[in-house]
């Protein structure tokens, strides 16, 4: 499939929304849409989106943003799935039991933005030492009193 070819048989995935513009297909999702769509992406035979290379997190300061960045080695596609998460509160569906390379990422996120992950198997600290919990370093609105550190 080209790539409006591939943008197409996505949208007939669910309710999603594109973002425009950018080398690969970007795609939100909302957070309760976003299991079984991960999980179709996954087992859908045209797809077959069988690499999670990056996951990640980003703070806009009024909510909390996670990207996917997932690969089909068959098909050679290349596409970014986006869920905006509720800052206060911010929770998602762990994706480690679809993508392996998911358990350890989510834990760094988990760490450093304070997303938890439901169901993921073994969520705690991954890099920093005990006493971080809850901190969340990587936020925006952290104060780091030690360098003065403020975004």
């Amino acid at each position: 499939m080209e790539r409006e070819e591939l943008q197409q048989y996505l949208g007939g995935l669910g309710s999603l929304t594109f973002e425009e513009g950018g080398e690969w297909i970007n795609l939100f999702v909302e957070s309760g849409d976003f299991r079984a769509l991960m999980e179709q992406l996954r087992r859908d035979e045209q797809l077959g989106f069988d690499y999670l290379f990056c996951l990640t997190c980003v703070d806009f300061k009024t909510h909390l943003t996670m990207v996917y960045h997932l690969s089909s080695t068959r098909y050679r596609y290349n596409i970014v799935v986006k869920s905006k998460l509720d800052r206060q509160q911010p929770e998602i569906e762990t994706v480690c039991d679809i993508w392996r390379t998911a358990e350890f990422h989510e834990r760094e996120v988990y760490e450093l933005f304070g997303v938890k992950f439901m169901n993921h198997p073994d969520l705690r600290l991954l890099i920093l030492p005990e006493g971080w919990e809850g901190k969340n370093p990587l936020r925006k609105d952290f104060e780091d009193e030690v360098n003065m550190i403020k975004l």
